[in-house]
């Protein structure tokens, strides 16, 4: 998955553009990854067809939920999904090839891996890239600061009064973020992904009448 750092990013991008509340839109963009926080797969909480990809079926979601994207947590959950679906239908075959199980370096350096050594080298990244992203971005990341707003419970997918769970996580995410070695992504290559895929879904967003 992107990481919450990067679901943020995309959503706060997509806000610039929609201005619906920011609190809400961000918790609801990050709410999706609950699920690794409870102990379950994120076959139900990402809406993927099987345990075996990491595609979200962007229009299962649609169907239950399309008529409750007025809800600013809603949608940032739609954000997320759609977020994902480009990460690993579309940015992540550029470096890691499931089939062979090879991950390209930075540096061009083909890797086999074992296990999921993919995991590590991408997971590494995403901690020396939060720092810059944020800094990028200049996200407001008050909702780790402040009481949560009330949300609606209508995710049927999620724990809803789990929700603060996952805001300790990505707060804890963020304030061990380092800057380091980048292994597998550039940072100008993840600003392009947070570009694009603000683009895409404000385009999906106006097909949809949002």
């Amino acid at each position: 998955m992107a990481s919450s750092v990067i679901h943020m990013a995309v959503a706060s991008e997509v806000n610039k553009k929609i201005n619906r509340d920011n609190g809400r839109l961000l918790i609801g963009s990050i709410a999706p990854d609950i699920s690794k926080q409870i102990g379950e797969n994120k076959v139900r909480s990402h809406f993927l067809p099987n345990p075996d990809t990491d595609i979200p079926k962007i229009d299962r979601f649609l169907d239950k939920y399309k008529d409750k994207l007025n809800d600013d947590f809603v949608l940032g959950y739609f954000i997320h999904l759609y977020t994902d679906y480009l990460w690993f239908k579309y940015f992540i075959p550029e470096i890691w090839d499931e089939d062979k199980a090879i991950i390209t370096k930075l540096d061009g350096t083909r890797v086999k891996c074992t296990g999921r050594m993919d995991l590590i080298y991408i997971y590494n990244d995403y901690t020396n890239l939060n720092v810059r992203l944020l800094d990028i971005y200049n996200m407001d990341l008050s909702i780790f600061y402040n009481e949560p707003p009330k949300l609606e419970n209508i995710i049927e997918e999620i724990p809803m009064d789990k929700i603060q769970l996952i805001l300790d996580k990505a707060s804890v995410i963020i304030e061990n973020t380092k800057v380091n070695k980048d292994y597998v992504f550039d940072v100008s290559s993840i600003e392009t992904f947070i570009n694009t895929s603000t683009n895409l879904i404000l385009a999906k967003l106006e097909e949809l009448g949002i």
